[in-house]
């Protein structure tokens, strides 16, 4: 039973982004010291709480109390023993909302009526930042594919389903989001270069481009990476990191060692924390030469990788049938040399100058935005001189009358130094 309900939230929860202290912390979990032949998974405590990671989406929390709340119904629980991936992915399992109790739907309703008025107060928030009125709270609700806005007091099937789609899919997307981000990071680096070496005259220039060749030829001067996945790249963590005789080399054990939360499955963040020593190997964090954000992007290929060559049902989690079946490849065994980022090109001249192009855009529109303020500000300003010189012109009026009427022996003004005017007689 525990052993469905962790695959049903490493589904829905999957976390897709993986902090180094994390992988730090799963490194120092793996045991050093360790009879081989004694490896037990841990026995799962019936009831015991699954302390499941941030997921990196904007509606993580919602995520989470849908599937606790789930969880409490009896007749849910035994139908996801029964289910497979694909029926939960493709919505099938959603079907059974309709045969959980009252309470379990009376919580659900309550929760999204919470997460319904969260996200109005976000765009509410959102809007009033750009000083706009007149908001409709439901067209802009469309924008969010998590739940059923059109219904925003029940929770329905179809809330389930739409839940279950976009937490696959945005889960799907987030190493394709993390990719671009990556590229712009690193053409914006080659930018800023290229424009600091404008700044330069001839002498500088060329002792710049030295020291940056140089940089990257010292960068590259590493040791052989071994193919993320292979015999060669397992035995090495295998010795090295769990402390063991690269002779009694064993995939099972393997497996056991590196399930941390011995849940059955080597998830993404226990996938990723295999190739800490192989990253080692390129990038050290005291080196000027090494970029950290360069390592996670190898990190992220590494894992890409060895998922799509061992996780045959593509449901993010290699279970040790698939993990075997993968040793047995000959891939396994004569895997081909692994391409370090510092040996492929990560953007194209066009792309770069295309890149450039927008930048040089979003700085047209800044100046031009600034440019505009500063009109605004002038006029401002034009405003106030003018309000202040018709303010002294009104001032020097009042004290002309009321020198006028002091020459006539009657004030103008009262006590508090108000007009006041005689009637006509």
């Amino acid at each position: 039973m525990m052993m469905f309900q962790m695959r049903w939230r490493t589904i829905l929860s999957q976390q897709c982004v993986l902090l180094v202290t994390c992988l730090l912390i799963n490194l120092e979990a793996v045991p050093i010291d360790i009879d081989k032949t004694k490896v037990q998974g841990e026995p799962h405590v019936e009831g015991a709480k699954i302390e499941t990671p941030d997921t990196g989406l904007y509606y993580d929390e919602y995520l989470k109390q849908v599937i606790d709340v789930l969880e409490t119904d009896k007749h849910f629980r035994e139908k996801l023993q029964t289910a497979d991936i694909e029926e939960i992915k493709s919505g099938k399992l959603s079907k059974e909302l309709d045969l959980v109790s009252h309470h379990v739907r009376t919580r659900l309703d309550e929760l999204k009526r919470q997460e319904v008025a969260r996200l109005r107060m976000l765009i509410k928030a959102k809007m009033d930042s750009f000083q706009d009125t007149g908001i409709d709270h439901q067209a802009l609700l469309k924008q969010f594919e998590h739940l059923n806005h059109q219904n925003p007091d029940t929770f329905e099937s179809k809330d389930l389903d739409m839940l279950i789609k976009a937490a696959t899919s945005d889960l799907e997307n987030y190493d394709k989001t993390r990719h671009d981000e990556f590229k712009k990071y690193e053409m914006m680096k080659e930018h800023e270069r290229r424009e600091y070496l404008k700044t330069l005259n001839e002498e500088k220039r060329r002792e710049e481009e030295s020291k940056y060749e140089e940089m990257k030829k010292k960068h590259g001067n590493h040791p052989k990476v071994n193919h993320p996945g292979s015999k060669d790249q397992l035995k090495e963590v295998w010795e090295e990191s769990d402390g063991l005789d690269p002779n009694d080399f064993n995939p099972k054990t393997f497996f056991k060692l590196h399930d941390v939360n011995n849940d059955g499955f080597l998830d993404e963040q226990e996938l990723e924390a295999l190739f800490t020593k192989e990253l080692e190997k390129v990038y050290d964090p005291k080196n000027e030469e090494d970029d950290m954000v360069e390592m996670e992007e190898e990190r992220l290929r590494m894992r890409e990788h060895v998922m799509n060559e061992i996780d045959v049902n593509k449901d993010r989690l290699v279970t040790l049938h698939e993990f075997l079946k993968a040793t047995e490849k000959k891939e396994f065994l004569e895997p081909d040399s692994w391409e370090t980022l510092d040996q492929q090109q990560v953007f194209t001249e066009e792309e770069l100058k295309e890149f450039e192009t927008h930048i040089l855009q979003q700085e047209n529109e800044l100046l031009k935005k600034a440019e505009d303020l500063q009109q605004q500000k002038e006029e401002l300003q034009r405003q106030h001189d003018q309000l202040q010189a018709q303010k002294q012109e009104l001032q020097q009026v009042v004290q002309q009358m009321e020198q006028r009427k002091l020459q006539q022996g009657s004030p103008l003004s009262g006590p508090a130094g108000e007009l006041k005017f005689q009637p006509r007689m």
